[in-house]
């Protein structure tokens, strides 16, 4: 039998008189690792549920990896590679690897029937495309179908843009684009989404890819490259070199040069920034964890106190140190597991309602999201949780040595 861990346990269960003065002072303690637990869940779901929301965000326009013509610049008048590549079925195959589609752009400007007029940016997408991120996006009418055998007209434009010109889905719009010779499309309006991400929601809109090719006058296998989606956000830097293993230095049919882009690559300063709230979660885990920390080491030193006639009884016993301090770890570990117990119960129970109800909303135009992001992963409670009770009991280790520092006669005798 665990002599210390029967001792510990009786002291937490024995009745305590009104006179004990470790009482409040435990209960303060154990409050203060509940708030600190449950302030960390909070940091840490909103930090990666924000790192989350804005990486989909950013993956949904441009996907996780392109291949393009390495001549291609941020012009968004690409120059265009050949469709029918050796390698497709290669990265197709590749472990990791959701889907391969093609994609076109174009940059026009569009002009409604009251004169209004706006530049954008229009993507061509093949029957091949995932819609599933803007399906989740829409805010009025639906999405289009593209097929390899005819062009639609339908287009899918922002809630920005639609606001701007006063739009709506059914409503036609001109697009003219500025080339020798100058060119004009109508398309119709099928659906608007929005993703408050304002920096693509002012510019893009969705086409069939069969335009991009006429405007552009390209083959029907000329296209602006491919677009690679991945399964796991967190394998993107070894696929990304997976994918350059297998393109190499090839040059496409046409003699184009290929190059592969991640879309941490494409928009380093949006994942610069993103990276930084890293920063923040980390200050404030190991403020917590110490604030933690020293509630407790206050609470074992008023426990050894309270408990002076037991340490001199159990010394003179002929009880170790160690063992006695042993019953002070267990106690103070016990202790630990209730503060973390409802700090775990308050932090998780924010998180729902949250998620549930948005009920603490942002600024879209500075934060991008209209509400505060959760992503609550259970590695990242078991981690919290496992790392303060640690970190915590292990901060207790050097306090509690002043039990060999006292003395069996003196001890029995103190009141």
């Amino acid at each position: 039998m665990n002599t210390e861990l029967f001792i510990a346990k009786r002291l937490l269960t024995e009745k305590k008189e009104k006179k004990d003065i470790s009482q409040p002072i435990v209960t303060i303690a154990v409050i203060g690792i509940s708030l600190g637990l449950a302030v960390m869940i909070l940091a840490v779901a909103i930090a990666s549920g924000f790192k989350k929301e804005i990486s989909n965000k950013l993956i949904g326009f441009g996907s996780h990896i392109q291949i393009i013509n390495y001549d291609t610049n941020i012009s968004y008048e690409t120059v265009p590679i050949n469709k029918d590549q050796l390698f497709f079925e290669d990265i197709k195959n590749l472990k990791g690897v959701k889907q391969i589609q093609q994609f076109g752009m174009k940059a026009g400007i569009i002009k409604t029937k009251s004169e209004d007029i706006h530049g954008v940016v229009l993507k061509g997408v093949g029957s091949d495309f995932d819609w599933s991120f803007f399906n989740r996006n829409m805010v009025a009418g639906e999405t289009f179908r593209v097929t390899d055998t005819s062009k639609t007209d339908q287009i899918i434009i922002s809630e920005y843009i639609a606001n701007l010109l006063k739009l709506k889905p059914g409503d036609k719009i001109a697009a003219y684009f500025i080339q020798d010779p100058p060119r004009m499309r109508v398309f119709s309006i099928s659906g608007i989404y929005n993703t408050s991400l304002a920096e693509f929601d002012e510019k893009f809109i969705l086409v069939d890819l069969g335009h991009i090719q006429r405007l552009n006058n390209w083959e029907k296998n000329q296209i602006s490259g491919y677009e690679v989606i991945i399964d796991e956000f967190s394998q993107i830097d070894y696929i990304t070199r997976e994918i350059r293993d297998i393109v190499g230095f090839q040059f496409d049919p046409s003699g184009a040069k290929l190059k592969i882009q991640s879309i941490k690559e494409k928009y380093p300063q949006m994942f610069d920034w993103l990276n930084l709230t890293d920063m923040n979660v980390w200050i404030i885990l190991i403020l917590m964890t110490a604030v933690a920390g020293f509630n407790m080491v206050s609470g074992l030193l008023i426990l050894i106190l309270e408990r002076t006639n037991m340490i001199g009884i159990l010394k003179a016993m002929g009880t170790k140190n160690w063992s006695i301090r042993k019953i002070f770890l267990y106690q103070s570990a016990f202790l630990i597991s209730k503060g973390l117990l409802w700090g775990n119960i308050i932090g998780i129970a924010i998180c729902f309602i949250q998620l549930k109800f948005q009920l603490f909303s942002l600024d879209p135009s500075s934060y991008y999201l209209e509400a505060v992001p959760i992503n609550l992963e259970l590695w990242h409670i078991l981690g919290l949780n496992l790392g303060t009770l640690a970190i915590t009991v292990l901060m207790l280790v050097i306090p509690s040595y002043i039990i060999s520092k006292l003395s069996p006669e003196k001890t029995i005798r103190f009141e």
